[in-house]
């Protein structure tokens, strides 16, 4: 086993630094250029998105507001990446990884845009509520079932397999820190008990369908990023007089002449780009699924939400543990990244700052795992029907959950980088042909936000481009598209 991990760790390295990496930067200058700097130009419609009422429309269920599709993604995005991730990235690349991690996470909000918008125009109606993502866009985009499938497959092994395990592995992880603590050991039994009670929490919710879901999400997923950045900002305000220097010492990291020399600036870039991704997940298609179950107006609403979350995950969040970690003087290594964060805390803020970051991860990692189970069950309801196959996924993903729960960390680690990078690939592989259509849907919104309207859009907009199930055309669309703002 040791040696089949070893193995994997090498062909992960490989995989990112000399094919995902290079691929993601490229696509997503691309888009950044034919967007406009799309990411950083519509900043204000990104803020008016998020908060805007959900369309009620005639016949249909509540609606699923933008902010509760934002925090669906919220849920998977801030996870155990933002404390375990970005502490790993520190330890294995240095602290130059953060650099990478901040250049790449403003880069690819483009295709985060992107592929978010798509999913909004593809999406289709699922009973009361509507249900997308990267394998109904290519599908219905591209005409390729055949490559919906295989993402479909992808994502449900990397979300509902890998991803869950690491999540439910740091829940346990976390409370044994805890409770090690306290009595000085961990007992054998605790894990297991763990996992059953995760077992029991989630299933409760998943199968309370996706308003539940969404509601749960929207509660805990504002809540946990309010405290951890609390916590953080004091870190940093007890450690103010470092800061300067910790910025130095992320740039100097980053691109200074000793790292080219000992080609550290490749496993720098290499780790901050794998974590950051884990973490915003943008260009990786699954915030699409979220983002396809939103009532919006006009696509590109959800793509600037989306597009937003990426910053709200790399920028604050992220960035949060990064700053924790580095004004601590922290020790490097790879067996020092699962626990950084927790002992940065308990240096500059005492032993109780340990069982709160416990409870900021139970948040975190939890929501995760609700999160990770919606994007499995939107791809197992593409690939088929059946109700019978739903049941077993849920069956599945629970088993999945409390196996990660006892198991080993490097291990679902390194499962995640390898199905996450082969899912990206996929992905990528079908926004980037797709694209010029996401940018017809981007002018359409930008000239009716310039007439100083609450943009609309109807299919009939979208002349010459088959596929779109929903966004037909109404008697209320034309006085809605009329209303000024």
């Amino acid at each position: 086993m040791e040696s089949f991990q070893e193995g994997l760790a090498t062909f992960n390295d490989g995989l990112w630094l000399w094919l995902l990496v290079p691929v993601l930067a490229v696509i997503s200058l691309y888009f950044t250029i034919r967007s406009g700097v799309v990411q950083i130009r519509l900043l204000p419609d990104m803020l008016r998105a998020i908060v805007a009422k959900p369309q009620q429309e005639p016949g249909r269920g509540k609606p699923v507001s933008s902010f509760q599709a934002f925090a669906i993604s919220a849920a998977a995005r801030i996870g155990t990446g933002n404390i375990v991730g970005v502490a790993t990235a520190i330890a294995l690349g240095g602290p130059g990884a953060v650099f990478w991690m901040w250049l790449m996470g403003t880069l690819v909000g483009a295709a985060s845009f992107v592929e978010a918008t798509l999913a909004q125009l593809y999406k289709v109606k699922d009973g009361p509520d509507y249900r997308g993502g990267p394998a109904y866009y290519m599908e219905r985009g591209l005409r390729a079932r055949w490559m919906g499938v295989l993402f479909a497959l992808v994502i449900i092994m990397t979300f509902s397999f890998a991803f869950n395990s690491v999540q439910s592995n740091t829940i346990s992880g976390a409370i044994g820190t805890s409770v090690d603590a306290v009595a000085g050991q961990t007992p054998s039994w605790l894990a297991p008990v763990i996992g059953v009670v995760l077992v029991v929490l989630v299933g409760a919710i998943i199968f309370g369908g996706l308003h539940r879901i969404a509601l749960t999400a929207q509660m805990l997923v504002p809540l946990m990023v309010v405290i951890y950045v609390v916590l953080g900002v004091v870190v940093i305000a007890l450690n103010l007089d470092r800061v300067p220097g910790v910025v130095a010492l992320i740039v100097e990291h980053a691109v200074g002449i000793r790292e080219m020399a000992g080609a550290g600036i490749g496993i720098a870039l290499s780790q901050g780009v794998r974590r950051g991704m884990f973490s915003n997940e943008a260009g990786l298609g699954s915030a699409p699924n979220a983002a396809a179950t939103a009532t919006v107006t006009h696509p590109v609403k959800q793509g600037l939400v989306q597009t937003l979350g990426v910053y709200v995950d790399t920028l604050i969040v992220c960035s949060i543990t990064a700053f924790i970690v580095l004004v601590s003087n922290p020790s490097y290594g790879a067996n020092a990244g699962p626990t950084m964060t927790q002992e940065a805390l308990e240096t500059n803020l005492g032993g109780w700052s340990l069982h709160l970051l416990t409870v900021i991860i139970l948040l975190i990692a939890f929501t995760s795992v609700l999160g990770n189970y919606y994007y499995g069950e939107s791809n197992v309801a593409f690939l088929t029907r059946n109700r019978g196959v739903l049941g077993g996924y849920r069956v599945v993903f629970l088993v999945i959950a409390f196996l990660g729960a006892i198991g080993s960390a490097e291990l679902v680690w390194s499962l995640a980088d390898t199905t996450m990078a082969i899912m990206a690939l996929v992905n990528l592989a079908a926004i980037l042909p797709l694209s010029s259509v996401a940018f017809r849907l981007l002018r359409d919104f930008v000239a009716q936000r310039r007439q100083g309207r609450d943009p609309v859009f109807t299919r009939d907009r979208l002349p010459g481009v088959s596929g779109i199930e929903c966004w037909e055309p109404s008697t209320e669309a034309p006085q809605e598209a009329g209303r000024r703002v």
